[in-house]
Parts: structure tokens; sequence; C-alpha cells
């Protein structure tokens, strides 16, 4: 179940959410993690107190599997 929190800080503390090493500072479109042992945070990094969902922990890794692999269908 994905759980939606009014403010990212109700989820995890601030030191807990991380970008990936390959997010740059001006790309701008980037997401926060934070590892909450059976779910995972994510929130937009441009609003890092703004709202957050928590997915659960296996479908982030399916999700992150399905987009190494190139296997995710993107649809426009």
């Amino acid at each position: 179940m994905i759980h939606n929190h009014a403010a990212s800080t109700e989820l995890a503390s601030e030191g807990a959410w991380f970008k990936s090493s390959y997010s740059t500072p001006e790309g701008g479109a980037c997401v926060e993690i934070a590892n909450l042992n059976t779910e995972v945070g994510i929130r937009d990094s441009k609003n890092m107190l703004g709202p957050a969902l928590a997915v659960p922990a296996v479908a982030w890794a399916r999700f992150i599997g399905l987009v190494r692999s190139g296997d995710l269908e993107i649809r426009s």
C-alpha cells in the first residue's frame, strides 16, 4: 500500500533523506529517498518540506530492478 504523507518530516528525519550520486544541482527533476525499513520514503528534492510518499520496500526494489534492466515500459 502506498501512503501519502502531508509532510516529508512526518515520514523521516531530515538526515535520513538522500539523492542519487547521479543527480546534479542543475537537474531540477530529482527525488530523494529515505530507507524506512519495510517502506521507502520518496519526496521531491525541490520541496523538501512538502508531501512525501511511502511505498513498500519490495515494490521499490522491483521498480528499481525494472529500471536497471530496461524492462520498464514508459508511456508518454
